[in-house]
């Protein structure tokens, strides 16, 4: 679990990073900051709602998420507003120095998706999503996700969310990032086998009949 909540932490650093470069951000993180625009929730608060949403259509859509996701869609909100409460990032001066805060951001991202993702108990929520759509839709993967973002995307703009350079970037990069994190790490994610909710209170059930 340690894993698990460490990639949380430096997801949520990594997603204020890219906010205060103030350069944009991924679309997901637009749609949230739109939100933020229009309601009285904080960033971290957007990030849950919308990832409550996003796992009760995915149980429509027949993906049972796991431990990790629920857990996943609860901390990274909470991460997010602790750190901003406790106002350690701020808005570099040079345009340099905010660059440099973004490509930071980029490489965090990697890395807490593979530390969060190593324990196997499930992705996040908006891969739940995607698995979903692929299946009910029978369309491939890279249709699926292309369509997921841009539509968030689109809709976070004109709610007035960050759209920049920064989002180009994070569109283009974070793939790189996220396949050099694992190669580090030394994680296959074809090898992978997360649990889902019931698998993971199943197998709990079967220690606990194994202890009696």
């Amino acid at each position: 679990m340690t894993s698990l909540f460490f990639g949380f932490f430096l997801f949520a650093v990594a997603i204020l990073l890219t906010f205060y470069s103030r350069l944009g951000m991924s679309p997901w993180d637009v749609f949230h900051v739109g939100i933020v625009n229009y309601s009285t929730l904080t960033l971290g608060q957007a990030s849950q709602v919308v990832g409550f949403v996003i796992i009760l259509l995915s149980l429509f859509l027949g993906v049972v998420p796991g431990i990790g996701s629920i857990l996943n869609m609860i901390f990274i909100g909470l991460f997010v507003d602790l750190i901003d409460h406790i106002g350690i990032i701020n808005t570099p001066d040079s345009i340099f120095g905010r660059v440099l805060m973004l490509l930071s951001a980029i490489i965090i991202m990697g890395f807490a998706t593979y530390f969060y993702l190593r324990v196997e108990l499930g992705a996040g929520p908006r891969d739940g999503l995607m698995e979903g759509l692929v299946r009910k839709l029978n369309k491939p993967v890279w249709l699926i996700r292309g369509m997921i973002e841009i539509t968030v995307l689109v809709i976070g703009f004109f709610m007035g969310g960050p759209v920049g350079i920064g989002t180009l970037l994070l569109a283009f990069l974070i793939g790189p990032s996220v396949q050099f994190a694992f190669k580090i790490g030394h994680y296959d994610p074809q090898k992978a086998n997360h649990a889902n909710l019931l698998d993971y209170f199943k197998g709990n059930a079967c220690h606990g009949d194994r202890s009696l």
